[in-house]
């Protein structure tokens, strides 16, 4: 890797030979209005002159916090440029602490913000020592002398570039491939969350590695539905489809989540991606969307739907064997129903959406299958923001559903034991990767850098194993893993999507199983359903009757996997949750037990409820009728929660 393989000099590239195709569409409500790749760098280099008019120097960080928008790339770009490091920050982050610690701990000294972000850092100001500057996206009226405007940023920018163009030049040119590039803190399941440095070197790397997965043109476009500091999406979409001439979109911002969520659709619609991202949360949401607008076409549709839904379940199998044997003759009447029903639902996606890239958690396959049925394959991919984040994925080529695919190209991996020692294919153990897109540490953290980096391999903290066909099987995080009391270990990620993926009385759970006799499960209904449910057989929710049959029903639910029930096979039965505990909350980014990622955080989750589950290992705790599963669910049923 030459000086030259910087981000500048990558995305210099890309304004070059792509001058004149959109880069950049944004809605603020009066349809997507495009920024060229031209545009973009002139705005760039503006943005980039005005910090350095500021005084910005090589090294300086710098956060940025804003919504989904033109100018958040303009804001990292320009900052990128002057030789400065990135700190992005979620704007989900809503705890004064949370980003207090962000800021003092990167030492960043000046905050790029949009304006609805700006009351988190005013209310904090006063406890930021290093923060000098901070420039708002949005024309505001400036508080303090700190707070400056993005069109007075722009003036300064261009006076500079006017009469010290030369030391513009100088602050890229000074740019190298090891220098950082950003600081992305992790997402917070602990007080003091780290912050993981990727630099230029490791983002380049990256990028390359990406395009051996994702086969993007500057005909491509994506509505970037992800949150852009997050790190799937900051190289996946921002990055890799500006290497190659690509667009990408931002979903039009709503004045609350849920105007947020029913602009999603519409965006849809009217920027007709040919490529997108997702994390299971939300493919959740888009299946229920298809299966809710197929069921409000009557009985027929939703008959002529499960038909077809069977048939290329049959056909498609797991995508790499699609198609064979005696499944050929299935061919043409697979073609018919293509025809009168998956592509109807495929023009609700724009019509022109070839395949998605899941990733951010585990997708179970039975997401992988119905979307691979409905003809937008939901393609697993696996990675880590200290690996830029790119390590696996399915591509349309060459892909397993239930798989996290193949390795990126130009990366070293081996499943390894806990004593480090390199295991089998088909052994299951801890993945380890050595490559160019391996981090360069945690920030002021030599203790968590030492841990995580060994002899340059990544130790990533998750289990899996390699096939005999190449594909990687992730199975989730060892610190999540059930643990019997005779030693031996589970993941129960899989077995948790699935429960909440088929049926539609449960919304979140979560397993637990450390050390004990037997596994329990803290279990989140689904409150409009189990509404639904009790109002069909004439039973009032809050009365005695009400509760004890929706508690049975939760309760069947679960015993489905038993053997002898509808899902019986799909997992081994020791692992079975034998006692569950219903909550009367759902896991939330509010109460905490959900990371800015939408994941479970375990360990806050296990200390917030430790008495219940103390109780469900009782001989009492196991009936699903217990002294506190009643009070649960007879507060969660009357009360204002999210019904999912």
């Amino acid at each position: 890797m030459t000086r030259s393989d910087t981000l500048l000099s990558f995305f210099s590239q890309s304004f070059d030979k792509f001058r004149d195709n959109v880069y950049l569409w944004e809605n603020r409500g009066d349809g997507y209005q495009g920024t060229t790749y031209g545009e973009t760098r002139e705005r760039v280099f503006r943005f980039a002159a005005g910090l350095l008019a500021l005084g910005i120097k090589k090294g300086d960080r710098i956060a940025l916090m804003a919504e989904a928008r033109t100018d958040w790339v303009i804001g990292e770009l320009g900052i990128l440029f002057t030789g400065a490091v990135v700190v992005p920050l979620s704007v989900r982050m809503n705890e004064p602490e949370e980003i207090r610690f962000r800021l003092n701990h990167s030492g960043s000294s000046f905050a790029v913000v949009s304006g609805t972000q700006l009351h988190k850092i005013r209310q904090i100001a006063g406890e930021l020592p290093d923060l000098e500057k901070i420039i708002v996206l949005d024309e505001i009226q400036p508080s303090n002398g700190r707070e400056l405007m993005l069109a007075d940023l722009h003036a300064k920018g261009d006076r500079f570039l006017a009469g010290h163009y030369d030391l513009f030049q100088q602050a890229m040119d000074s740019v190298f491939p090891g220098d950082y590039a950003s600081i992305s803190y992790t997402s917070g399941t602990t007080a003091h969350p780290k912050g993981i440095i990727l630099t230029h070197r490791n983002y380049v790397t990256n990028i390359r590695q990406g395009y051996s997965l994702m086969d993007i043109t500057d005909r491509d476009s994506t509505l970037l539905i992800l949150p852009w500091d997050h790190a799937f999406a900051h190289t996946a979409g921002i990055y890799c489809f500006m290497g190659r001439g690509a667009s990408i979109a931002a979903v039009q911002s709503g004045k609350t989540p849920l105007e947020s969520l029913r602009n999603l659709q519409k965006n849809i619609r009217e920027v007709k991606p040919s490529l997108m991202f997702t994390v299971p949360a939300i493919a959740r949401n888009f299946r229920k969307a298809v299966e809710s607008s197929v069921a409000e076409k009557g009985t027929f549709a939703r008959k002529m739907f499960a038909l077809a839904m069977k048939v290329a379940y049959t056909y498609n199998r797991e995508g790499w064997n699609r198609g064979s044997g005696m499944r050929t003759l299935l061919k043409p009447i697979l073609a018919l129903f293509d025809l009168l029903v998956f592509r109807k639902i495929r023009e609700g996606f724009g019509g022109r959406l070839q395949y998605f890239i899941g990733g951010g958690a585990l997708l179970d396959i039975d997401f992988q299958r119905f979307f691979y049925a409905i003809g937008i394959p939901m393609l697993q991919g696996y990675g880590l923001t200290e690996a830029s984040p790119f390590i696996s994925a399915n591509s349309m080529k060459r892909h397993k559903l239930g798989s996290s695919g193949f390795l990126v190209t130009d990366l070293d991996l081996k499943i390894c034991d806990e004593k480090g020692g390199e295991l089998k294919h088909g052994e299951k153990g801890e993945i380890v990767v050595r490559g160019g897109n391996v981090m360069a540490g945690y920030w002021m953290n030599e203790d968590a850098t030492r841990e995580a980096l060994k002899d340059g391999w990544l130790h990533t903290g998750d289990m899996g194993y390699m096939d005999a066909d190449g594909f990687l099987f992730v199975l989730g995080r060892f610190k999540s893993l059930l643990i019997a009391d005779d030693g031996e270990k589970y993941s129960p990620e899989g077995m948790e999507e699935t429960f909440t993926a088929q049926s539609p009385y449960i919304m979140q759970c979560m397993l637990y199983n450390n050390q004990d006799p037997y596994t329990i499960v803290l279990l989140v209904p689904a409150r409009d359903a189990l509404l639904r449910y009790l109002a069909g057989r004439g039973l009032v929710p809050s009365s005695d009757e009400g509760i004890v049959e929706a508690l049975r029903l939760i309760d069947r639910e679960v015993r489905e996997y038993r053997t002898g029930g509808r899902y019986g096979e799909m997992f081994p039965q020791r692992w079975l949750p034998a006692a569950v505990g219903v909550l009367k909350e759902p896991f939330t980014e509010e109460n905490h037990l959900l990371n800015f990622q939408l994941k479970t955080v375990r360990g806050k989750v296990t200390e917030h409820y430790g008495h219940l589950l103390q109780f469900l290992f009782t001989p009492e705790g196991k009936n699903i009728l217990n002294g506190l599963n009643r009070p649960a669910m007879k507060e969660f049923l009357e009360g204002n929660q999210p019904g999912g």
